[in-house]
């Protein structure tokens, strides 16, 4: 006799990671090229040092850390094994029933539907508008009785567009308070805009909004996996109950630590600066090369190439640049270094818009 599985889990979606071949640029996975800084790095081989204890499970100090940088109580940061993690714990902590559903635009971040399906929760996508942001009219046709949870991805991911102030504060307003609200902004420190809000000024007043942060991203702390909620008490209670013992371990917790220090954080903040610096420069050079190509504000910029791809992720890759493809959407591309983004440009009008 064959052991018990979920029947359902064979219908589950496999998340599909950005490539990574050695001798190849990779455009692939929204990591910032450069390395942690030395302090961050010495922080890292300390904590290994006592890689014989159990890291603490509270995560007390970075907790405590993330409160006071965003001006909130320590009951009010969750932190996680990434902010993926979180996606998947708010998941849990809002859907028990085989019918509650989980609302998010689509196309945007690829995990929003594994995870509710692995939760045993229904996953609906609700459609991007024509210049591929989340539309809150879909967003807001798509809640039934049966919705639990809204996920809201700003920039959004893989296309970089964003809901600004009005279109986000409409939003959130207009959404029932029974249904909890989960601001991604993953990539919120490359956010240029003035008019797109800090997800953290607009939890005033509303317990149901949950704001998402990670370390990944700005931090370049990708392969240590640590993201962080900020919310209200309650929800952050929940998220506490439901994580995995131990899932952020020391060396994460030692490194964000250090990269919140002084001695660090400006650097990084201003490296977020020169990625700005080159999204625009990018774009410019691919919409001259007759591409579409939406605004970002992310580190990305995307590539709406329908049908054609898979033929261009195939062209970079043969130019050994590694783009990352959503086979009859689009393309997304990391925003690297200089050179780097110089190759890949040759690449894509070698390919033409």
């Amino acid at each position: 006799m064959e052991p018990t599985i979920r029947a359902d889990l064979a219908r589950l979606p496999a998340y599909v990671p950005g490539r990574s071949v050695p001798g190849s640029i990779k455009l692939a996975s929204n990591e910032v090229a450069l390395p942690p800084l030395p302090p961050i790095l010495d922080a890292i081989a300390a904590a290994a040092a006592n890689g014989n204890r159990y890291p603490d499970m509270g995560v007390v100090e970075l907790t405590e850390r993330l409160a006071t940088r965003h001006g909130v109580s320590p009951s009010q940061v969750a932190v996680g094994c990434g902010s993926v993690s979180l996606c998947q714990q708010l998941v849990q902590i809002t859907c028990g029933a085989p019918d509650d559903e989980v609302v998010f635009g689509w196309r945007s971040f690829e995990a929003y539907p594994i995870v509710t399906q692995v939760a045993g929760a229904v996953p609906v996508g609700a459609p991007l508008d024509e210049e591929y942001r989340h539309d809150p009219k879909s967003l807001l046709a798509a809640i039934t009785p049966r919705t639990r949870l809204l996920f809201v991805c700003n920039p959004n991911n893989p296309t970089g567009t964003v809901l600004r102030r009005d279109e986000l504060v409409a939003l959130l307003d207009a959404v029932p308070p029974d249904v909890v609200v989960a601001l991604d902004e993953a990539y919120r420190e490359f956010v240029t805009d003035p008019a797109v809000p800090d997800g953290l000024t607009l939890l005033e007043g509303r317990p149901n909004v949950v704001v998402l942060r990670t370390f990944s991203k700005a931090y370049r702390l990708a392969g240590l996996r640590v993201g962080y909620a900020v919310g209200s008490p309650p929800v952050v209670e929940a998220l506490r109950k439901v994580t995995v013992a131990f899932s952020v371990n020391a060396l994460a917790q030692a490194a964000a630590l250090a990269a919140l220090s002084p001695e660090c954080l400006p650097q990084l903040m201003s490296a977020c600066v020169d990625v700005t610096v080159e999204r625009t420069r990018v774009r410019s050079a691919l919409l001259e090369a007759g591409f579409v190509v939406p605004e970002s504000e992310a580190n990305f910029v995307w590539l709406p190439l329908g049908d054609r791809t898979t033929a261009f992720a195939e062209h970079c890759a043969a130019a050994k640049i590694l783009v990352r493809p959503f086979a009859g959407d689009g393309a997304r591309v990391t925003i690297a270094g200089g050179d780097e983004n110089d190759a890949f440009l040759a690449a894509a009008r070698s390919f033409g818009g």
